[in-house]
Formats: structure tokens, C-alpha cells, sequence
């Protein structure tokens, strides 16, 4: 029988020359002169190391020994109390040994080698000093075995970077984990969302939660509708909404809004959901709000925070978010911000820490995955205050007009969804009185975020004024008028004093005036504020910047709030460009303008639908 470690160290540096009961001549350093015998034992724990590639590696781990801090050996089998590398003989401590077996144990870890994300996540969590975080080692990762495929009925071909998103969060889910998807925008989250719900409704039948800011509901119910038709979805608002859980239970997916998953919280707690999906997920950054506090009480299998900007301001922001997808990962609060500043340093050691659960790639990564131009149309929900004015002032219109009614007659509905100040005397902050207005700001805060720049067109010139003067006391950054009062000759250099700007920047421009013969390469993001009538004219109004010498894809933001003027135009843009993409439509004289006209006088934001005038 081979002689123990401890034994070995006595006889070696204690002079008591017995082995296994008996006695030994001379100590083992004579005996084998070309070993060099350790006194003290060798350090030895377990490290754990991120994939690599989050989306296609694994975590894993090894069991390593060390000598004075220096790695000298891996071991494979946790066996034995001594080790030998090359000539040199090391004692290894057993308490060591045994505690690391328990360890492992403890997160049903066999042995060394790959993990699933929730063993890494809970080898993590153990707080011992013998686990040890190091930077992914390319040798050990593996790409998965299998993929995951696309859920039948999913209405949609995704672009491979949305696929592979796709199956990270598949991934995500079979682990029972949750995860912030923080693509930037364009790249389509909500896509990749809807085809998780979709494959979970056919593998689990429990319901899953999305909830989002108000004036993205209607958006989510149309893109669930467009995208997975299959699925049975609620719109979980207004007074006429129901008091008892069964009745959510009965959908694949239920929607609401943040403020009425907050009123309705008794509810929803008494729901066993599968996936809940915070869209627009800053909403809880802050992690003492009442609404962040409430919404992390939802009971779910898992969580999804999709957010473009999971670091607006500090590094707690991160923290709250993280904590709803994956709580108690990162530890109390209190402890978080003891440890993590807010500098570059520390938000360079927490990034390991965190990376495999965050999904984040930029439209510079993926470009060769994209098309040129994405097209977002946004169907935003007027507030219930917002859509009652609307209707007042739409039988108003009707009453004027009646049967005569021409373009003419819709301006003052297009005012309004514009912004309600273009209607009246009012001046003052612009933001609570229009969620368009809102939902733009959300928009830029993610495209300054990534540093890059902006073309906002509106028809009217007290609307560019009112961009120009806010968003530039919001974001103290530029901020340039391009419209019917910049003569023709300052436009050019003014577009070329844009393109200078070092930090982001945004010009708010008037498509008759800036819809032709100007280069606005400089900016990547579009935001076409009202649409236009006339779909020649947008198009004209986005090529500025969607051009030759255009470097990177184009993002085309068309935001309308639906149940009004601006839906009939959205689709009519559509119906235009499949029936002529290359033909210049004319405003009006046309019976199908005729036939835009009546139905823009009898959509209700009120009443959800086309309802008679009178």
C-alpha cells in the first residue's frame, strides 16, 4: 500500500522514519535523490471560467494546484493526497481535497470540465475561497451539441444573428435562468422574444407576462399577432379588464402595462407564470422605486429584461435590472455598490461576471446580416385623456366638412397626433402631454448612447421648434434646423457642420425642404416624427441618409399612433409601395385618396376601430 502524504512529510522533515507501521532506513530524500520533496502542501482550488462566446460556448471549470501562487498542474480526479510533476513532489492538503468535493457535489458537478450556466452561476454564488473566477480559456469551450429549432408557426425568417439569439435564450430558458436581451436597436427584440413565447407555449402551457410602457402595448399585441398568430394573447387593460386569475391563465400570453401590473399585483401574483418580459426594462432601474420593488414580487420560471440600455447613468442600474432576471446574483445593494464604482475599472471586473446572461450586439456587429435600410413602424397608443381630444375634435372635423372633406380637413387631426401643442397656445414641457413625444425620447436615449446621431422630420415648423429647443436642454447636445426658413444656400453647410460634430448630435429637418439634393450620410437613424401623405416624399426625406456613401445600416423609425389619421396613412404607405415602389403618388385627386380620406374621419382611437362619424 502506498505510503500516505503525511507520512512521506514526516519521515522527510520530522525524522520519524515509519511507514505504514514500519520502520525505514533513511528518509525518502536518500532514497530517491533526484525527487525534490515539498514541506508545505500546494494550494489548490476551483476555477471557474464565462464562455467565451456567450452565445455559443459554455462556463467551465478545472481543478487547479498551485505552488507559491504559480499554476503548476490540473487534476482530472480528485484522488490522492500528493502530487508529483516531474521531479518535483508536492503534499496535497486533504481538507482541501474533501471540501472541494463537496463543493462540486453541492452544484451536481461530477467532475472538471463544462458546466451548464446554473452550475457556474451557483459554483459562483458559494462565496468560498476556494472558487476562484478566471477569464474563459478558448480550449475548453465546445459548441453545443444541438440546436434549437424554429417553433412552427412563427410567421417570420429570421436574420442568423436573430436565430442565435434565438437559441441563447432557449438556452436560457431550459435552465429555468433569466437574461437582459440588450441588442441595440433595429436589430429586433421583440422578434426574438416572440419566438421564445411561441416555443414555450408549445413546450411548457403555462402563460407567460409581457409587461411594457403603455404606448408600446397595441404595438406588441400587433407584432404577436403578425409574428405568431397561433398564440392566444390578451391585452390585459382598461376597466373592462378582468379581476380574476383564471381567466389570465387562459392565454399564452397576457400584456399590460407597468401601472397596471403594479394596480393589479394581487392578480397577477396568483398566477404560476413561465416567462415574465419587462419591455423597455429601465423602467426599473431604479431599485428602491415602488414599481421596480412590485414588479420583481411576480412569480415566474423565468426572466427576461429587454432593454437597449442597461447602463443609462450607474452601474445600480445594471444591478436592479439583473436582479429581476436573475435575483441575488450579484448580491444585496448595499454590498454591490461597497465593491463596484462607477468607473471603467469596475465595470470591467463585474463584465465577466455578468456577460453570460447579457446578450448585446451592436448593428455594426451583425451588418453583414442586415439589410441596408430597417423599417420600424410604431403603432403608439394615445393616452385615454389624448384619444378622447382626438374624437372631440374629429366630429368637429366631420360636422365642418361632411362629405366635401378634402386633405384640408384632416390637418387638424394631423396637428394633434403630431403634438397636441401645435393646436393651441400651450408651451411648457412637451413630454407629458404626447406619448409619441415620449416614445421618441426613448429612442434617443439609446442612439446618444451608442454615440451616433439623428435625422428627425416633421411637417411642421412650431413642432421644430419645439424638438429643437427641448431635446437640446435634455441632452445638451446639438441640435439643427433644416426647414423652409434655412435658405437654400446655408443648407449644404449646414449639413456639413452636422457632419463635423464629434459627439452626437440631431437635425430636425422639414422633408419639402430637406427631402432632396442634401447627403446626410452622417447620421444612421431616421425618425420620421408625422408621416407623410404622400409615401414618395418619405422616401425621399429617408434617402438623405440612406444613400451612397452610407457606411453603416440605415435604422427608419415611423411612429403613428394607431385608431387615428396616422394608422390610414401608414397604410396607405404600404399599400403604395406594394403596388408601385418606383412610382411618385400623388396627394390628392385619386379615388383611393378619396377613400383615405373618409376612413380618416371615421378611425376612433376611443372606440378601437372604424365607427360611423356621426
Amino acid at each position: 500500500m502506498a505510503p500516505t502524504a503525511s507520512e512521506i512529510t514526516r519521515a522527510e522533515f520530522k525524522g520519524r522514519l515509519t511507514i505504514r507501521g514500519e520502520e525505514i532506513s533513511r528518509p525518502p530524500s536518500e532514497a530517491l535523490p533526484d525527487l525534490a520533496i515539498r514541506r508545505f502542501p500546494a494550494d489548490i482550488s476551483i476555477e471557474i471560467a464565462p464562455p467565451s462566446d456567450p452565445l455559443t460556448g459554455h462556463p467551465s471549470c478545472c481543478v487547479r494546484v498551485y505552488d507559491g501562487g504559480k499554476p503548476i498542474q490540473l487534476l482530472q480526479v480528485l484522488d490522492g493526497d500528493q502530487l508529483l510533476v516531474g521531479t518535483d513532489w508536492y503534499p496535497l492538503p486533504p481538507e482541501s481535497i474533501e471540501a472541494i468535493r463537496d463543493l462540486l457535489s453541492s452544484v451536481r458537478v461530477m467532475a472538471p470540465g463544462r458546466l451548464t450556466l446554473r452550475q457556474y452561476l451557483d459554483l459562483r454564488g458559494l462565496n468560498s475561497s476556494l472558487v476562484k473566477i478566471v477569464d474563459s480559456e478558448d480550449e475548453a469551450e465546445e459548441r453545443p451539441s444541438g440546436s434549437e429549432s424554429i417553433p412552427e408557426g412563427l410567421k417570420a425568417d429570421l436574420y442568423p444573428y436573430q436565430e442565435t439569439g434565438f437559441q441563447w435564450l432557449s438556452r436560457i430558458a431550459d435552465e429555468g435562468l433569466g437574461c437582459i436581451l440588450a441588442d441595440q436597436m433595429g436589430l429586433g427584440k421583440t422578434l426574438q422574444i416572440i419566438a421564445l413565447l411561441l416555443r414555450e407555449s408549445k413546450t411548457r402551457g403555462a402563460p407567460s407576462l409581457v409587461v411594457a410602457p403603455a404606448t408600446l402595448l397595441e404595438n406588441w399585441r400587433r407584432e404577436l399577432n403578425r409574428f405568431a398568430p397561433a398564440l392566444a394573447v390578451l391585452l390585459h387593460q382598461g376597466r373592462e379588464r378582468t379581476g380574476f386569475p383564471r381567466n389570465l391563465q387562459k392565454f399564452d400570453v397576457v400584456i399590460a402595462s407597468y401601472d397596471t401590473a403594479m394596480r393589479d399585483i394581487s392578480i397577477m401574483e396568483m398566477v404560476g407564470w413561465n416567462i415574465v418580459v419587462l419591455d423597455e426594462a429601465q423602467a426599473i432601474k431604479t431599485p428602491d422605486a415602488q414599481r421596480t420593488v412590485t414588479l420583481k414580487t411576480l412569480p415566474r420560471r423565468m426572466a427576461v429584461a429587454v432593454s437597449g440600455t442597461p447602463v443609462e447613468n450607474r452601474l445600480r442600474d445594471l444591478w436592479s435590472l439583473m436582479d429581476f432576471a436573475v435575483p441575488g446574483l450579484l448580491g444585496p445593494l448595499n454590498q454591490f455598490e461597497a465593491h463596484y464604482l462607477d468607473d471603467e475599472d469596475h465595470a470591467s471586473e463585474l463584465e465577466p461576471l455578468v456577460s453570460p446572461l447579457i446578450l448585446r450586439r451592436l448593428v455594426a456587429d451583425v451588418a453583414k446580416d442586415l439589410p441596408d435600410r430597417i423599417d420600424i413602424p410604431q403603432a403608439i397608443q394615445l393616452s385615454d385623456e389624448a384619444a378622447h381630444r382626438y374624437d372631440e375634435i374629429r366630429h368637429e372635423v366631420v360636422a365642418e366638412y361632411g362629405k366635401m372633406a378634402s386633405l384640408v380637413a384632416l390637418t387638424k387631426l394631423r396637428m394633434f397626433c403630431t403634438h397636441p401643442f401645435l393646436l393651441s397656445d400651450e408651451t411648457g414641457d412637451p413630454l407629458p402631454h404626447s406619448s409619441k413625444y415620449a416614445r421618441l425620447l426613448e429612442i434617443l436615449d439609446e442612439v446618444f448612447l451608442d454615440g451616433e446621431k439623428v435625422l428627425i422630420f416633421t411637417s411642421y415648423t412650431r413642432m421644430a421648434d419645439i424638438l429643437a429647443e427641448d431635446l437640446h436642454r435634455r441632452y445638451k447636445l446639438p441640435f439643427t434646423i433644416i426647414d423652409g426658413r434655412t435658405p437654400v444656400t446655408d443648407r449644404q453647410p449646414t449639413v456639413d457642420r452636422f457632419g463635423q460634430i464629434t459627439t452626437s448630435a440631431g437635425l430636425i429637418l422639414n422633408p419639402k425642404a430637406a427631402g432632396t439634393g442634401l447627403n446626410i450620410t452622417a447620421a444612421n437613424h431616421v425618425v420620421h416624427f408625422n408621416l407623410e401623405w404622400n409615401p414618395a416624399l418619405e422616401d425621399q426625406a429617408t434617402a438623405r441618409a440612406y444613400r451612397r456613401g452610407q457606411t453603416r445600416p440605415v435604422t427608419v423609425h415611423r411612429l403613428f399612433h394607431p385608431g387615428t389619421v396616422e394608422e390610414v396613412i401608414d397604410q396607405r404607405t404600404a399599400r403604395k409601395r406594394v403596388i408601385a415602389s418606383s412610382a411618385v403618388v400623388g396627394t390628392e385627386g385619386t379615388e383611393n385618396d378619396i377613400a383615405d380620406i373618409v376612413r380618416s374621419l371615421e378611425l376612433s382611437p376611443v372606440m378601437g376601430g372604424l365607427k360611423n362619424a356621426n
